[in-house]
């Protein structure tokens, strides 16, 4: 059994980059000095290789940790026009931010939520009076987890997209990574939804078209990787021969704090920007603050 685990499709093909399987295409460029990498997975055989459904996996590069987070940011721009590119033009978007906002590593999803311009209560009168006419729909949650509810993530949404009826769902979660060099410096957003926890062994059920019945986006940040695939990445080690107790542990940036603080900043403004596309990020700043 591999070591290698991963909420990263990027990082999955790695071990193909040189003969990829059929199916799996692999295209990266650089846009104003943002590095992206699209996964795009559009057979059977690449779906079984990668353990991932068929779908567009996207990696975008965040500059370094210690950099300050603007509206003109050139990765903030460019996530935006990626994500609009994968959800609906019109209706409904409920955002959902997965996770634990008690546990800091996995206080990405409740965070980048609190800071999403929810629109949906919005008169129309008040929206004209204030120069906002135009504003698409979004309601946003964060639910907590099944330890805080004693209610499944899934249920929540599933009663919600019962009542609201959104064009599409959008979920925000903390993810984990091989490589301790993509904590907090990479973006993955997909078309084809989430298994929230899989990355830590906590896996709950997966949010997807197939299981809410409309088209679910899913959008995060690495925080986490987990021990003993850090120790077989450092050390090139055999499995055999990695601590059991490794495999219990999950490592952590020592400023997860700032790194989970700038992520949710750089995920909602490309959100909201991607959502409101008639607003200017510094409209959005403003709005949401």
């Amino acid at each position: 059994m591999s070591l290698l685990r991963t909420d990263l499709v990027v990082e999955q093909t790695e071990q193909y980059r040189d003969t990829l399987p059929d199916g799996v295409t692999v295209e990266e460029y650089t846009r104003n000095g943002v590095g992206l990498t699209r996964v795009v997975i559009s057979s059977e055989q690449g779906a079984r290789a990668l353990g991932r459904a068929q779908g567009q996996y996207i990696t975008i590069e965040l500059p370094a940790v210690d950099s300050s987070v603007s509206p003109a940011d050139d990765a903030t721009h460019l996530l935006a026009d990626e994500l609009a590119s994968l959800l609906p033009s019109l209706g409904l978007v409920l955002v959902v931010g997965l996770g634990n906002s008690d546990i800091t590593p996995d206080a990405l999803g409740p965070l980048a939520a609190r800071q999403i311009f929810a629109t949906r209560h919005i008169p129309a009168q008040v929206a004209k009076q204030t120069g906002l006419t135009g504003l698409r729909p979004v309601a946003a949650i964060a639910p907590g987890v099944l330890g805080q509810t004693g209610i499944e993530t899934s249920e929540i949404i599933l009663s919600m997209i019962h009542d609201l009826k959104p064009a599409a769902v959008l979920v925000i979660d903390a993810l984990a990574a091989r490589s301790l060099d993509r904590l907090g410096k990479t973006i993955q957003l997909s078309d084809q939804g989430i298994a929230p926890g899989a990355g830590v062994l906590n896996s709950r059920k997966e949010l997807s078209e197939q299981t809410l019945g409309v088209p679910v986006v899913s959008i995060g940040i690495p925080t986490v990787v987990d021990g003993a695939t850090m120790i077989s990445d450092l050390l090139e080690s055999e499995q055999d021969k990695i601590p059991e107790r490794a495999r219990t542990v999950m490592v952590t940036p020592r400023d997860i704090d700032a790194l989970i603080a700038r992520g949710a900043r750089h995920l909602s403004l490309a959100i909201n920007s991607a959502l409101q596309p008639r607003l200017s990020m510094e409209d959005i700043t403003y709005l949401v603050s």
